[in-house]
């Protein structure tokens, strides 16, 4: 398939026949305080920004997700109101993950939560087995979050910033990564049976890591252009 490419310091190419943003190119961390500024850009603009800039963003930012899993997680928050920190999310960490106290979704149910959610920072998140099923969770800031066994089926990621979350042995399944930054997050055995990849901006290397899940359906591959 023929594909045109950029001559550029962050060469990108995009099969003519696939909405798909590759990265064939590294670049060095500006470190913590640069990487969080464009993290809130591309949040704020994934839809106007060019694709080459948020396409140098993602590899820059690409690493492992802040907590591996079998790492010890901490115990379980007592806070009564722990699931409806949610809708006001992280406002103190963003790329980097810094927080006061955790943010601790762990178990939380916000199935079909279709307004709460929309554009919130839920960085350094612990979601593992929530459930976020028909929940619009365009333009939120996922960077460094835990959502190992968390259920997102038919979740709407569009225009979000999908950044080093662990979404190892997660339910996908339906789920819509839309113009979204999809960088250094892992989906070892998800389920992501019809997954929509339309305009998702990720870097060839993790482009390489997700086909490698063969739960991806062939539509959504094609899309994606694994080979």
């Amino acid at each position: 398939m023929a594909s045109s490419c950029i001559a550029s310091p962050a060469a990108l190419c995009r099969p003519r026949r696939q909405r798909l943003c590759r990265v064939a190119c590294s670049a060095a961390d500006a470190g913590e305080s640069a990487e969080t500024g464009l993290l809130m850009a591309a949040r704020k603009n994934a839809g106007r920004l060019a694709c080459g800039v948020l396409a140098a963003w993602a590899v820059a930012s690409s690493s492992n997700p802040v907590i591996a899993a079998g790492q010890r997680l901490p115990p379980l928050s007592t806070e009564p109101n722990r699931c409806e920190r949610a809708f006001v999310g992280n406002t103190i960490g963003q790329a980097n993950g810094v927080y006061d106290k955790p943010l601790d979704l762990r178990f939380c149910d916000y199935t079909n939560e279709k307004t709460n959610l929309k554009g919130k920072s839920l960085a350094a998140a612990l979601m593992s087995d929530a459930k976020f099923d028909g929940a619009d969770m365009s333009e939120v800031v996922m960077s460094k979050a835990y959502a190992v066994g968390a259920s997102f089926k038919g979740t709407d990621f569009t225009n979000a910033v999908i950044d080093r979350v662990n979404f190892e042995k997660a339910d996908l399944t339906g789920a819509i990564f839309k113009n979204t930054v999809l960088s250094g997050s892992t989906f070892q055995d998800a389920k992501m049976d019809n997954v929509v990849f339309e305009d998702t901006i990720i870097g060839y290397i993790d482009l390489q890591k997700l086909c490698t899940n063969t739960s991806i359906s062939a539509d959504s591959r094609l899309e994606l252009g694994c080979r």
